[in-house]
Order: structure tokens, then C-alpha cells, then sequence
């Protein structure tokens, strides 16, 4: 049994350069028109992580697993786009690491700023979990009371659902990746776990691309609602002066959008 698993996963992975890739200019230029309906424009992408709890504390260095809900877990970074697809992931950190130290770790974060990845004005949109740069996006963590502050954390998180929705089906679709029954006691079996990951998310873009859709009434998803709320790790704790502005700037144009008759915010 163990050989046909493996043998299935080696097929799956050898497709992963067509169902798991970042959208080209054309694809992006689509994916940002989606997201100027909403408010964003520029908006390639969707970040949020979610963990994989695991059935049992892992044998080296088990409390580094020791996530926030009180389980052994590991953090997978996802981005998707509107339609759902997985455009990027990032698995295999412990569950107790932040968002941010995840996303950091990742192939991505090296080239935020290559053109081959963003057009001038595009960035990914995430929760208060992240820190604003100027690829990056996030809903503020205190509004003080602000509500232009709190109209745009809602028009974010009315955008950001897609993501939720993407776990959500993943999840439900997979149910391992609810809790993978197995305890990682080498960087073998570690690597094996992520190879287990990567290729339920091959198999949930292979369906969406197939237009297999998912049927919210007959098969209830679980939203996962939380936000890292933890102080950002050392060494970024200061503020990127090019991702405060581009909050800015994309905060005051998506007020401005969605306060027009039909808007979000015009209800």
C-alpha cells in the first residue's frame, strides 16, 4: 500500500508546474480586474496561513509544534486567487511560528520585487497577521475607534472570504490535512508530510480547474477565522515606510470605490 501511495504521489507532483503556478502578467492583469470590483485594485492575491494539526508531538523538538489552539501543528502559508486556485504555498514550519516567520522562510518573500512576479501597483492582500509592505496589503490591528479605519478592515475582510473559502474546501475535500495521523521523529517523514500536503493541494486546483464545483449547502465548510495576532518576530517590527504607503494609498481608493452607489460600504 505504502509503494501505490507513493507511486500516486509521484505522479501527482510531477504535474505540480501546471496546477500550482503563479499567474502570468495576462493572469494577473485578470485577477486584479476581479479585485477593483471589490476595492483593490492592484490585488493579485489572496495570504493567510492555516495550520495542519498533527495526531502526535513530534519527536525532536515537539514544543516548537505546540501551536496557539493548544496542538501540535504545522503553519502552511497559502495564496490563492478569486477563483480559489493555489497560485503559491509555503509548508513544513512549526505550528507555534507567526504568519509573518513563515512567509519570511518562504521562496517568495526573496522575490517580492521582481517583476516577473508583480506590475507597478500590485501586491497581495492578508489579515493583521502581516506587516504592510509595499507587496503586501494587511487590515489594521487597532482602529481606534477610526471608521474609515474599520470600513476598510471590512472591505477587507469581505475580499479576503475567498481565502477562508480556499482553506475551507481544501480542507474539506482532504480531511487529513484536518489531522495528519503521524509522528514526524526524522526530516524524512517531515519532508514526507509536506510531500502529502503539496499534493492535496495539486488535487484541489486539478478539481477547480475542471470546474468541478464545490457545493457550500451540501457539504458545509469550516471557516477558519483566526488572526495571528502575536507581535511580529524580531527584526520586523519596524514598519516598511513603502508598505505604510501603499496602505494608504490603496485604503483612500478603496473607500472611494466602495462608498459609490452599489459599493460595499453605499448599503
Amino acid at each position: 500500500m505504502v509503494n501505490y501511495t507513493n507511486r500516486v504521489m509521484i505522479a501527482l507532483e510531477s504535474c505540480m508546474g501546471q496546477e500550482i503556478a503563479w499567474p502570468d502578467r495576462q493572469g494577473r492583469a485578470t485577477i486584479a480586474e476581479h479585485f477593483a470590483a471589490l476595492g483593490f485594485p492592484g490585488c493579485v492575491g489572496l495570504v493567510d496561513g492555516t495550520l495542519v494539526k498533527l495526531s502526535q508531538r513530534p519527536r525532536d523538538d515537539g514544543e516548537t509544534y505546540f501551536d496557539q489552539k493548544s496542538n501540535y501543528s504545522l503553519n502552511v502559508q497559502v495564496i490563492c486567487d478569486q477563483h480559489k486556485r493555489v497560485i503559491y504555498f509555503f509548508a513544513g514550519m512549526p505550528g507555534s511560528c507567526h504568519d509573518l516567520t513563515c512567509l519570511r522562510r518562504s521562496g517568495l518573500w526573496r522575490r517580492l520585487d521582481s517583476a516577473q512576479l508583480f506590475d507597478r501597483g500590485q501586491y497581495l492582500l492578508g489579515d493583521s497577521g502581516y506587516v504592510p509592505l509595499e507587496r503586501l496589503v494587511y487590515s489594521y490591528k487597532r482602529t481606534g475607534g477610526d471608521m474609515d479605519k474599520v470600513s476598510f478592515n471590512t472591505c477587507i475582510a469581505h475580499a479576503r472570504v475567498g481565502n477562508e473559502h480556499c482553506i475551507g474546501i481544501l480542507k474539506a475535500r482532504w480531511h487529513s490535512l484536518k489531522e495528519i495521523r503521524t509522528q514526524l521523529r526524522n526530516a524524512r517523514e517531515n519532508a514526507y508530510v509536506i510531500r502529502w500536503i503539496r499534493c492535496c493541494i495539486i488535487l484541489h486546483n486539478f478539481l477547480i480547474w475542471r470546474n468541478d464545483e464545490w457545493s457550500d449547502e451540501d457539504h458545509p465548510i469550516e471557516l477558519e477565522r483566526d488572526v495571528d495576532i502575536r507581535p511580529p518576530p524580531e527584526g520586523v517590527r519596524e514598519l516598511n515606510r513603502r508598505g505604510i504607503q501603499r496602505r494608504q494609498e490603496v485604503h483612500a481608493l478603496c473607500l472611494e470605490i466602495n462608498r459609490r452607489p452599489g459599493g460595499l460600504l453605499s448599503r
